[in-house]
């Protein structure tokens, strides 16, 4: 209930009802407040604020009124937005014009070493060319590399547990088809990676969104659960994307047990798990804490995005559920690509480190630019992974994206992230690219920036609506 406190001191220039329920608005469009989270009870929020029961009971009355809460007799007032679509659509792979600088996609170009890794692989190829070239399953040299990197980390796995896919969003499927139903709900961190919010949406399953600012909220998850008996849970518990956040080892063990206890699975995706950019010891794994995940890994984010392999490890009472929908959504990946990506786990290191140096530099770029050119923009520092998850000082995320295509930049804004278009001020920009690309899309973001603030009508529409 902390959150609610730093609704603290209302505006001014208002009845304080007035002020409260913009407040509680401003959080369910910055993405503090997931939609569906039941607020507290007039007597409690009172108590929280120091407010009249009355103000507290006007307060809600005009989120009702005006379609941002719901109230139901004996469960309460749940928050929700006035829109009737909110389902989020885009493209996961843009196709920019070749003087665009990309900023939605956190991909980067093949290390240096990469050709090397294919030149080995196809000293193996005339071997597997004997065969069928089938493997539904992955092939068994990968699901051991695979398999052994799982065990080195404190969680003992056979081969036979890992299926391997054609990318990690083909493995966040797969799961969710042995999982989930049409009409089960999914509940997801908000923000959350667009990419698995596609495909919750393609078992027309329903995300039920929990709020994620600076840490997990375990009580807002036993909620969340609560309301919806969900069958599934996807998180992103290793440098989250888009926030980049770690989540410490004793809320893994909390989420855990709370998620057993309510049979829920979780599907845990640690496709950016090893880029970690302290020395520190790393947390440890989901799998540690629960014998119940599903775990997503991929080599696009540690490697290239062009080989295109992902896996699943499975528990065992989930494998041959996981096997059948594999065989049924696809034959397997490339028999080349695992080749490569068999080659590159045998000795992983060197390439690592140029990855995690290329990450750190960017880091180090993009804070320095911003905080030359859009000094008021908020830019965290994450601990690892591919992103910057950035707070703008207005609420005006989709009219930037908008306005930055005049200056050849593509974006991905903060609603894109969420499954009921949330976070209006936010975008996730990529760590990625070279130095010399970052300053010239900061010079560009500024200008887009400029012209967003000047006054778009979409813009002004959405203070209205937050008012």
């Amino acid at each position: 209930m902390n959150q609610f406190s730093k609704l603290l001191p209302l505006a001014g220039d208002t009845p304080a009802y007035l002020g409260l329920a913009h407040g509680i608005r401003v959080m369910v469009m910055d993405g503090r407040l997931a939609t569906g989270s039941r607020l507290p009870s007039e007597r409690m929020l009172a108590e929280i604020l120091g407010l009249s029961r009355t103000t507290i009971t006007r307060a809600f009355g005009e989120l009702v009124d005006s379609g941002w809460a719901v109230a139901r007799h004996g469960s309460g007032t749940t928050v929700r937005l006035p829109v009737t679509d909110c389902t989020p659509t885009h493209s996961l792979v843009p196709t920019p014009r070749h003087d665009t600088i990309d900023l939605s996609s956190a991909a980067g170009p093949a290390p240096e070493g990469t050709a090397d890794l294919v030149r080995r692989a196809l000293d193996w190829l005339p071997t597997t060319l004997a065969g069928a070239g089938y493997e539904p399953y992955g092939a068994l040299h990968l699901r051991e590399q695979i398999a052994a990197r799982y065990t080195a980390r404190g969680v003992p796995t056979d081969a036979d547990q890992i299926v391997v896919t054609a990318g990690a969003v083909l493995a966040i499927s797969v799961a969710l088809h042995a999982l989930a139903r049409p009409g089960d709900r999914v509940v997801v961190d908000s923000p959350t990676y667009p990419g698995a919010l596609s495909a919750i949406a393609t078992v027309r399953a329903r995300a039920v969104p929990v709020a994620l600012d600076t840490s997990w909220d375990v009580s807002a998850w036993a909620d969340a659960i609560r309301r919806s008996r969900p069958r599934a849970a996807y998180l992103i518990s290793d440098f989250h994307n888009p926030t980049g956040l770690l989540m410490p080892t004793e809320q893994r063990a909390q989420l855990a047990k709370l998620l057993a206890d309510a049979g829920v699975t979780p599907i845990v995706d640690e496709t950016v798990a090893e880029l970690d950019f302290s020395e520190a010891d790393p947390a440890l794994p989901f799998a540690a804490v629960s014998d119940d995940v599903v775990c997503i890994g991929s080599m696009s984010k540690t490697l290239w995005g062009g080989f295109r392999v992902g896996w699943l490890r499975c528990p065992p009472r989930l494998v041959d559920a996981i096997r059948r929908q594999s065989e049924a959504l696809s034959l397997g990946p490339s028999a080349l690509d695992q080749l490569v990506a068999t080659t590159y786990l045998e000795s992983p290191a060197t390439i690592h480190a140029a990855v995690i140096q290329r990450l750190l530099v960017g880091r180090s770029t993009w804070t320095s630019a911003l905080a030359e050119r859009l000094p008021d923009w908020q830019v965290p520092t994450p601990p690892g992974g591919l992103s910057l998850w950035i707070t703008l000082p207005a609420r005006l995320a989709t009219e930037l994206a908008l306005a930055a295509r005049a200056y050849g930049l593509t974006m991905a804004p903060g609603p894109r992230f969420s499954p009921d278009r949330t976070h209006t001020n936010r975008i996730r920009l990529p760590l990625t690219l070279p130095p010399d690309v970052i300053d010239e899309a900061t010079v560009r973001l500024a200008a887009a920036w400029s012209s967003a603030r000047e006054g778009s009508s979409a813009s002004m529409q959405l203070d209205a609506l937050a008012l």
